[in-house]
């Protein structure tokens, strides 16, 4: 019978070995569906990814909420000048809730990234992920880069009609409560007016 110390040896290079080769069967899985992942990538995938990776949502939800905050001072200015009214901020709250909704970037995420995918190739979809993560741009991908800048102006045309065509409207909604809360603001005037 060997000695303890030598069947533990044994049993720990046999432990070992066993190990060795399940890590480089899981090495071989992962390479696999690295290499598999590329070969049969979808162009939604990586048009989503693109967005993500650009930070084109944030930028998008930004952009509304600038504009809303003109509409709403739009909205006030009128107000103000025409009747001498102040709108309060509940008022104001109400808008801009509407627009949030309404323009929400979960609303055309999905449409821009089929433009995305639909005008762009596979190689384009990538090159331009690497360079937003700051990957670079290999010097030999220059002129392909050139190339894809020019799509740019045709794709954000699309993007922009697709969310015109795609987003609903809170000017009913602001004029009904703008014109609620007036008419809540009068009746007490004239109320003291005629009990005078």
């Amino acid at each position: 019978m060997p000695p303890a110390g030598k069947v533990q040896y044994s049993t720990s290079a046999t432990f070992i070995k066993k190990m060795k080769i399940r890590l480089a069967s899981y090495s071989l899985i992962i390479c696999f569906f690295l290499v598999t992942d590329d070969a049969y990538s979808d162009p939604i995938r990586d048009a989503n990814r693109l967005l993500q990776v650009t930070d084109i949502g944030k930028h998008f939800e930004v952009t509304a909420q600038l504009q809303t905050r003109d509409i709403i001072r739009t909205y006030v200015s009128i107000v103000s000048m025409s009747l001498e009214v102040t709108l309060p901020e509940q008022i104001k709250n109400k808008i801009a809730s509407c627009y949030a909704k309404v323009y929400a970037w979960e609303n055309f995420q999905p449409g821009i990234a089929q433009i995305f995918a639909e005008n762009l190739s596979q190689k384009e979809l990538r090159l331009l992920i690497d360079f937003y993560r700051n990957l670079g741009l290999p010097p030999m991908e220059i002129k392909a880069f050139k190339e894809l800048i020019s799509k740019s102006e045709q794709i954000r045309r699309m993007s922009a009609e697709y969310i015109f065509l795609n987003s609903g409207s809170c000017v009913d909604q602001d004029a009904g409560v703008i014109n609620e809360y007036l008419a809540n603001q009068q009746q007490p005037i004239k109320t003291a007016i005629i009990s005078d």
